[in-house]
């Protein structure tokens, strides 16, 4: 129960914390956003290769550990797939770049405040979704280690806070009020809750079923790291500067597994 009760504190303070760093300093987080989506990375990366998958493999073996990444892969992918039904709006309408070159040598994604503001809700319902397979993380590893579970808290709390950017920003400059802006970031932290209680479950349910949930969760981390993150934060900083702070996260990751 603790581990469920941390996972939504970990989402809705993450979540808003990052919502209001976006209404303080406005138009200034461009390069916050992009180092602590880099840091966080960072953690998340070595916190998945240093103990979710080790753990996997040890209560069970490598195939079911690579079936596990495999699937959580495949949720996320399936998660994806439901933001764009959901959306249900076509990337020309909302100016989306269809390439990052084109994203380097522009002034903006967004350019106006209505294509600003549903550009924000679809971040909102992406990220919603995308903090499932986090709490999926922190349940099956509180379920089993107590400390572990603290730690991928930890984790997912710094990486809470620039999707808590993400969603704000492009809310605000949509006309959005600042008080409403960082309450809905609040509230899209609370889905986290749903991943935990399903950590729990599923890692109670045998060793096979525990290694699954770590494999699996760890899956669903690479591919928003690898996929997601560390492109962002490059496209968002347009430097060498998310290189650095990743792998001071990878660090900072390694010595949290050293800790627990």
């Amino acid at each position: 129960m603790n581990i469920i009760i941390i996972s939504l504190l970990v989402g809705v303070v993450g979540m808003g914390l990052g919502g209001i760093i976006t209404a303080i300093f406005g138009s200034r987080t461009d390069k916050m956003i992009s180092i602590f989506l880099s840091f966080a990375g960072g953690v998340m990366a070595s916190i998945v290769f240093l103990e979710l998958i080790p753990e996997s493999i040890e209560y069970s073996n490598i195939w079911i550990t690579i079936m596990g990444l495999l699937s959580g892969v495949l949720m996320v992918l399936i998660l994806h797939s439901i933001i764009d039904k959901i959306s249900s709006v076509a990337k020309s309408k909302l100016g989306f770049h269809e390439s990052y070159a084109e994203f380097f040598h522009s002034d903006g994604i967004i350019k106006n405040k209505k294509g600003m503001l549903r550009s924000g809700i679809i971040m909102l319902f992406a990220i919603a979704l995308h903090n499932i397979p986090e709490g999926l993380a922190m349940g099956a590893a509180g379920y089993h280690d107590a400390a572990l579970g603290l730690t991928i808290a930890v984790m997912i709390g710094l990486h809470n806070i620039p999707e808590g950017m993400a969603i704000s920003a492009p809310l605000i400059s949509g006309g959005l009020s600042k008080a409403k802006a960082v309450f809905l970031a609040f509230l899209t932290g609370s889905t986290t809750v749903i991943g935990a209680v399903a950590g729990v479950l599923i890692g109670g349910i045998s060793y096979t079923a525990l290694a699954l949930s770590f494999s699996a969760a760890g899956g669903a981390m690479l591919y928003v790291v690898f996929a997601e993150i560390f492109p962002q934060s490059i496209v968002t900083s347009k430097d060498k500067v998310p290189v650095f702070f990743a792998l001071i996260g990878i660090i900072t990751g390694m010595l949290f597994t050293q800790i627990h």
